[in-house]
């Protein structure tokens, strides 16, 4: 037999439909001669596995051993190797990407398979494009129109993780509820970069509701990684940042009667109010960034701003009322980052973003960087801050 699948999770699946489409994978690429092994297991196998061999302690979905290493491209092999699939982590993931859970299992099946052909996403962008293409074409021949939803996620997974920026300023709300001196956003400063975090972002408010300047002024004396200066496009505001240079500045809309940031900065209609803001601050050699709704329109005025980054504001997304909903807001945000990036933009996105919404969105190719803070804070609560930034920066990375 071509294919071979042993199921070793404990759980009770049916098999048939999936041997049947690897058999037909392996026609498509003229290899039915060939024989491949696919081993389900759980997440206690495939962690030990993935320590094992890659030095990874975490489960992971696939990973492929083949038989092919070492050999000579001519030479010739029957077994092509053994793909193993974590079923717990795969039907977990087809849950939160909204997938059937079949189709999910025949995508990572194939992906395990082309590694074992010998295509690795993990060699640069080309190696990555090529890979995604080969998953496309073959998932198309395997599932027709029925297979869309799928082949829409592959094509937005490519394999270079975003980035995460973590905002500390809901570490400054817990000290201003008491105005006292801790808890330290600036301590929190130093706990984010060391769990890996890329970025530390803090937004001075004009009414100082929790950030305050001190936490700026030292966080950037600090901060190894880059600080991202979140704020009104103010005089007050551009002069301080002028004075601190953050590593970048992003401009946010602002009122003192909300709870926090209700949606992007209109562009549309205020280009040369806001472009007067972004030149003053390039001026003083700041990358500037605009918080912006995901609407073309708005991207569109943006990009006559002179600004070098966008933010998509992603409270939509994550306040949708049900998965119709969410699926609309999410198809919104992919094409708003296809805009910004044709427009010459770096694309990055946050607000509302939390561990149970960040895996459809962390997957867009365009989004180079997430902005997280609330969610993430509020884990720190009960596991620390260092795990729950690890928690999340595994989530960002496992999307592509």
């Amino acid at each position: 037999m071509p294919v071979e699948i042993t199921n070793l999770s404990g759980q009770d699946l049916r098999l048939s439909w999936l041997k049947e489409k690897l058999a037909k994978t392996l026609e498509f690429l003229g290899l039915a001669d060939r024989e491949v092994h696919l081993l389900l297991v759980d997440d206690q196998e495939i962690t030990r596995l993935n320590m094992l061999y890659l030095g990874r302690p975490y489960p992971t979905n696939v990973i492929s051993f083949s038989q092919r290493e070492g050999i000579s491209p001519k030479e010739q092999v029957k077994h092509l190797g053994d793909i193993v699939i974590s079923l717990d982590t795969a039907l977990r993931e087809a849950k939160e990407y909204g997938l059937p859970k079949k189709h999910y299992l025949l995508s990572l099946a194939i992906h395990g398979l082309l590694h074992l052909l010998g295509y690795d996403h993990e060699k640069g962008a080309y190696a990555a494009e090529l890979m995604v293409k080969n998953e496309k074409r073959l998932l198309e021949k395997l599932l027709g129109p029925h297979g869309q939803k799928l082949v829409k996620f592959v094509q937005r997974r490519e394999y270079m993780p975003a980035k995460l920026a973590v905002n500390v300023d809901h570490v400054a709300t817990v000290r201003e509820a008491r105005k006292v001196n801790y808890p330290d956003p600036v301590h929190a400063a130093v706990l984010v970069e060391l769990a890996g975090a890329h970025g530390v972002v803090v937004h001075l408010r004009e009414d100082r509701r929790h950030i305050q300047d001190r936490d700026v002024r030292i966080i950037r004396e600090i901060v190894k990684t880059k600080l991202v200066l979140e704020m009104a496009a103010t005089e007050e505001m551009i002069n301080i940042a002028k004075e601190i240079k953050p590593d970048q500045v992003t401009l946010v809309p602002e009122r003192r009667q909300e709870i926090t940031t209700e949606g992007g900065l209109k562009v549309k209609g205020r280009i040369a109010k806001v472009r007067q803001a972004v030149e003053e601050l390039k001026e003083a050699g700041l990358k500037v960034s605009i918080f912006i709704d995901p609407d073309p329109e708005q991207l569109k005025a943006a990009a006559k701003t002179g600004a070098d980054i966008v933010e998509l504001h992603t409270g939509h997304y994550a306040e949708a009322p049900g998965p119709e909903e969410m699926d609309l807001e999410l198809t919104r945000l992919e094409e708003a980052a296809r805009v910004a990036k044709d427009l010459g933009f770096e694309v990055h996105a946050g607000h509302g973003l939390h561990y149970g919404n960040i895996s459809p969105v962390a997957a867009i190719p365009e989004i180079e960087e997430f902005s997280i803070g609330h969610a993430i804070v509020a884990r720190a609560i009960m596991v620390g801050m260092e795990k729950a930034v690890r928690e999340m920066l595994c989530l960002i990375e496992k999307a592509r």
